[in-house]
């Protein structure tokens, strides 16, 4: 027997399987995660409603502070206000002034007086001339008779000009004009002098002028110490935010350093020099008031003695909310001012 050529497998041994190329793609791998911060961009809402938060905590803050230390500050805010009276007061005088003015107007009439031989028929179709008229508001005719029953009433004659033979007083036509303006009621009278039967017409314009000139006068002198007085409102609350600054500049550096903008740094100020404004204008209300009740009878009983009735004129709601309105914008001006000038000199270290 031949032997046998094939290898002998050792005992115990596994048997070999045979060897198979396989082609395995190879699997792509992930790469792995980066592990940080995560940044988020805020929305706007998010950010609108944590600005409104700090607007409500810097308003409440300042007024707490205010609180904390009444008297300093209520003496700050009575300057306030007695720098607010003055042009307050003028505003009203010159309104009153207004109201006079409109009174004077509804009283600027022409006189036409009519000839001596004009008779009541004659008389009539004038003043019925002198209405069909474009730039007559309306007329009133005046008797002779009429016109010396006043004649005698205003000056207290009665007795001396009753044994007058004749009335030597025409019959006259008030007219009562659309425009009052000193150029249209010249115009008006001459046109009116041409009618037939017109002897004169007269125009007394020179008192209108002189209380319009007035009343121009007092409203520059209002504007004028107005300006000067909202200075004087700008420097006190400027000279007060420049304290309460300087007092509050370590805790100004501190929260600059940690990255707080200027705007930030304002916020309070600014609502500090408001509500000084505010605080001063209800004063001032409380002033002008007091003053009223002060006034009111004397010139009450002044007027009476020439036989008129006048009243001091009162702040109405829209003028109160004008002067309150005002003063506030005033103190949050001045607050501005003073603490974006010093913020540009402190650095934080």
């Amino acid at each position: 027997m031949k032997p046998s050529t094939t290898p002998r497998r050792p005992r115990g041994a596994a048997p070999k399987t045979p060897k198979t190329k396989s082609k395995a793609t190879p699997s792509r791998q992930e790469p792995p995660k980066r592990r940080g911060a995560n940044s988020q961009q805020a929305r706007f809402s998010s950010r609108l409603r944590a600005w409104g938060r700090h607007h409500r905590a810097m308003s409440w803050d300042s007024f707490y502070r205010l609180v904390r230390h009444p008297v300093g500050n209520l003496l700050t805010m009575l300057a306030i206000a007695i720098a607010l009276v003055l042009p307050a007061a003028l505003w009203l005088t010159l309104d009153s002034a207004r109201l006079l003015d409109a009174e004077l107007d509804e009283s600027a009439t022409l006189t036409v007086y009519l000839q001596p031989a004009v008779d009541p028929a004659q008389a009539e179709r004038i003043e019925q001339a002198v209405s069909a008229e474009q730039a007559v508001l309306d007329t009133r005719m005046i008797s002779a008779e009429q016109g010396m029953a006043e004649f005698q009433r205003s000056l207290g004659l009665d007795d001396a000009l009753a044994g007058l033979d004749d009335n030597p007083l025409p019959a006259s036509i008030v007219v009562r004009p659309q425009d009052v303006e000193p150029a249209a009621m010249q115009q008006l009278a001459s046109t009116l002098e041409a009618l037939a039967g017109v002897d004169e017409v007269r125009v007394d314009l020179a008192w209108v002028e002189r209380l319009r000139h007035l009343a121009a006068l007092g409203r520059r002198v209002a504007l004028a110490l107005g300006v000067l007085f909202g200075l004087g409102v700008l420097l006190v609350v400027g000279n007060t935010i420049r304290l309460a600054v300087e007092s509050r500049r370590r805790e100004i550096e501190v929260v600059m350093l940690i990255g707080a903008t200027h705007a930030f740094v304002r916020r309070p100020f600014l609502y500090s020099g408001a509500w000084y404004g505010l605080g001063g204008g209800f004063l001032a209300l409380g002033l002008l008031g007091l003053g009223n009740h002060w006034l009111s009878l004397p010139v009450a009983a002044l007027a009476a003695s020439y036989g008129a009735s006048f009243s001091l004129p009162q702040l109405d709601m829209t003028g109160a909310t004008i002067l309150l309105s005002c003063s506030t914008l005033l103190g949050w001006l001045g607050a501005w001012l003073a603490v974006t000038r010093h913020l540009t000199s402190i650095r934080p270290r």
